[in-house]
């Protein structure tokens, strides 16, 4: 990847031309965990992204947090913001909603009017993320309300209707167990539930080429050994502690970071095998929360005494589930890391997005590094001019679109 980013950018005048094309057009699916659920991150950069459940809020806000207005910016904003740095062209857009599950996105298990299968569908997109419920992925334990058998098969069927685009007619029982009786067994559901036939319509707007990639989230210390549960203003968004005890699923956040990465490894092996073109990778972004903790960037314990005042970032909001605004900036880093090929190190300490949200230089620079290391880029890299950085885009730009153009020739 390194020498790739490199040959690109010693090519920037042969690749000029290459950035006059359209623009590369991603779809962010998710939830609160894409859209940033606080600011300064939820209205990050809204104004230059899509925020495709803007309309459908107005429209109809049941079901929504009053302290979470729209438009939304969120990851999918700071992503945008690293793209323009970079000399790349993106067109950015998100279809998010609070604590949807990639299976509530595909059946439309929303508000009325909230069609956030048809925002799947509403264009050709180039490249779609998909962002998984929190714990739907994890390995199902009483009191856990986690479904990993739901989150395979849902992130499939999405990734097989963005690529393909055929109409679907099926019952779950056909996807998972075989039977009413296992289905239900296995998904905690009714068997009428899996017993339901469902059709989908077609997608017109398939894409063979489209690039998807699963957002790998993070361990949440309020499911680690928390002091005690939580409760969240439902205006003010506010969290204020019980002290009630709160349930304890994992050992360690490193243990329920392992149970996520083999979650989503089996979902992408999976989806490899039935022939739709299957994801194109897994951005680690709870892989990326760890190595911050291992290196000493980011404090291993959001609920210790000193935890605020270690000098290290703290990566969760309080609610010990949401990113932080840290956490946040270093999922957009991995996550850029990941799509474009692009080594995270090369934002450096003057990085737009991180003087935006208040993150100091030298923290953007030791969570660029974190990124970088993660998604395997051998050195950090000084910091360029911006003309190199524009010629480093162009050039990584230039090479995924001819690896394209290979791909449909």
């Amino acid at each position: 990847m390194i020498l790739r980013n490199w040959l690109a950018a010693l090519a920037v005048a042969a690749l000029a031309p290459a950035a006059a094309g359209a623009p590369t057009s991603i779809l962010f699916v998710g939830n609160s965990y894409t859209f940033g659920r606080v600011d300064p991150v939820m209205s990050y950069n809204a104004a230059a992204v899509h925020d495709l459940t803007a309309a459908m809020h107005a429209a109809n806000p049941s079901g929504a947090n009053s302290f979470e207005p729209h438009p939304w910016g969120g990851v999918a904003g700071i992503f945008k913001q690293f793209t323009v740095q970079a000399g790349l062209d993106y067109d950015v857009s998100l279809s998010t909603r609070n604590a949807a599950s990639l299976r509530g996105h595909f059946l439309n298990t929303n508000s009325a009017g909230w069609d956030l299968r048809g925002n799947i569908g509403a264009q050709r997109w180039d490249q779609v993320v998909l962002q998984e419920q929190s714990d739907e992925p994890l390995t199902k334990q009483p009191g856990l309300a986690s479904n990993p058998a739901y989150f395979g098969t849902y992130a499939n069927l999405i990734e097989n209707w963005v690529h393909q685009g055929q109409a679907l007619s099926y019952r779950e029982r056909d996807l998972i167990g075989g039977t009413n009786a296992k289905c239900a067994e296995i998904t905690g559901a009714s068997t009428g539930s899996c017993s339901l036939l469902r059709n989908v319509a077609a997608n017109a707007n398939a894409n063979a080429a489209a690039e998807v990639y699963l957002y790998q989230t993070w361990a949440r210390p309020n499911l680690v050994n928390a002091p005690s549960k939580t409760i969240t203003d439902e205006h003010t968004g506010a969290v204020t502690y019980t002290g009630e005890p709160a349930p304890s699923f994992f050992p360690s956040l490193q243990a329920m970071t392992a149970d996520l990465k083999q979650s989503f490894e089996a979902t992408a092996l999976a989806a490899a095998a039935d022939g739709s073109g299957g994801f194109a990778g897994i951005a680690p972004v709870g892989e990326a929360f760890m190595r911050a903790i291992a290196s000493g960037v980011a404090t291993p314990d959001m609920y210790a005494p000193g935890a605020a005042t270690d000098g290290r970032v703290d990566l969760w909001f309080d609610d010990g589930t949401h990113a932080s605004k840290y956490g946040s900036y270093l999922s957009a880093l991995t996550l850029f890391g990941t799509i474009t090929g692009v080594n995270p190190s090369v934002l450096g300490a003057g990085e737009i997005a991180a003087r935006d949200l208040g993150i100091s230089a030298r923290d953007a620079v030791l969570l660029q590094r974190v990124a970088s290391e993660q998604l395997g880029f051998s050195a950090p890299v000084p910091e360029p001019s911006s003309w190199v950085l524009a010629g480093l885009g162009l050039g990584v730009l230039w090479l995924k679109r001819s690896r394209k153009e290979g791909e449909q020739a």
